[in-house]
């Protein structure tokens, strides 16, 4: 049965916080609030939560996860950034974006697409998951949490909380989200590539 934390989405209670990143350092899987939709996550290097995911959610091998960070510098832990890269992603984080982006060697095998080796990677704009990240001390593996055959995220947390209470081990009611998940951007080649429009405007990245 999953445990159920109301936690502030302004001001995060730091004992929830804890007891949160406590269960996701003991392998757990939960489902919490970000700035576009809620998602799933679960510890970086944690090989059954990741295989619980894929299996909830359905999801072949060629999907990219994301790697949820505090900050950019974070981020330039597990992706390869050029200066180029940077200036976009200074622009554009936090906020709903995820970028693919070519992963370096701190990244999970598992977790890169196979054949490309890379990986997604963010920085939210949730006080939530931001204090979730700090006290774990490391990024969030995430993903979505769009269920099979649906065509948009789970926004509701006791929708959230009835329909997975037996599949995770928390889930975080941070308020309504949103419909909406984040813009995937692909900046592996010579010039971004939009792979999903979401909640975040893409003018800019494009230009």
């Amino acid at each position: 049965m999953a445990q159920f934390f109301q936690i502030h989405p302004d001001n995060p209670q730091g004992r929830l916080i804890s007891q949160a990143a406590d269960i996701v350092a003991a392998g757990g899987v939960i489902a919490f609030p970000t700035d576009s939709a809620y998602a799933l996550g679960c510890r970086l290097g944690e090989k059954l939560a990741v295989e619980r995911i894929r299996a909830l959610r359905q999801l072949d091998k060629q999907h990219n996860f994301t790697l949820m960070c505090r900050d950019l510098s974070e981020l330039a832990s597990y992706a390869k950034v050029d200066n180029q890269m940077f200036r976009l992603l200074k622009n554009h984080t936090p906020g709903p974006y995820t970028f693919i982006m070519p992963a370096t060697a701190e990244v999970p095998r598992r977790l890169m697409h196979p054949k490309r080796k890379t990986i997604g990677l963010r920085v939210p704009d949730n006080a939530i998951v931001l204090a979730l990240i700090e006290a774990l001390g490391e990024p969030l593996m995430s993903c979505s949490l769009i269920m099979p055959g649906d065509q948009q995220p789970l926004t509701d947390p006791y929708d959230i909380r009835d329909t997975l209470e037996h599949q995770v081990e928390l889930v975080i009611d941070g308020g309504f989200c949103g419909l909406e998940a984040t813009t995937v951007v692909d900046l592996t080649g010579d010039e971004p590539e939009l792979i999903r429009q979401g909640c975040g405007p893409v003018d800019e990245i494009m230009g």
